[in-house]
């Protein structure tokens, strides 16, 4: 884990201060953004699954909620380095909502990523351990997804 961490925090690096030497095409951009979105859905889908079983609209399965959140810590450390190209931001691409800050000089991006793997090994961690597991992790995943969300997502349009 700790080298997937590291290999998460090198490609967030990457990302938030990368320039690319050749120009995108269009459909290259719009596969970047499409997989990125297809990344988040994904992430929302384990954590709606977690959420329902913490909530309890849905009976705690130790089975279901271990597999949610070993799925979410897949997506959170997929290989995501072709998902951010440079002009995939939300004021250049339609339907991106991916604010420019992200690859602004500076930008938090790459440890805002890097708290998200950290959450989500402790949710793996603790899931299948019933629902205070869940509870005792959920806390962590939603404030480093909120804290991204709040400096890097532009709203719906």
């Amino acid at each position: 884990m700790k080298r997937l961490s590291i290999l998460l925090v090198s490609a967030a690096v990457a990302i938030s201060g990368a320039t690319i030497s050749f120009a995108s095409t269009e459909a290259e951009l719009k596969a970047a953004v499409e997989a990125r979105q297809e990344n988040m859905k994904q992430r929302g889908k384990e954590l709606g699954a977690l959420g329902a079983m913490l909530k309890g609209e849905v009976a705690y399965d130790a089975a279901a909620a271990q597999a949610a959140a070993d799925a979410l810590l897949a997506t959170v450390t997929a290989d995501q380095s072709g998902f951010w190209l440079p002009g995939t931001d939300s004021d250049t691409f339609p339907g991106s909502r991916a604010m420019p800050a992200i690859w602004a000089e500076g930008s938090k991006a790459g440890e805002e990523g890097a708290a998200l793997v950290v959450a989500a090994e402790a949710m793996v961690a603790t899931a299948g351990q019933g629902v205070d597991g869940i509870k005792a992790s959920m806390g962590g995943v939603g404030a480093a997804c909120s804290s991204c969300h709040k400096a890097y997502r532009a709203p719906k349009k």
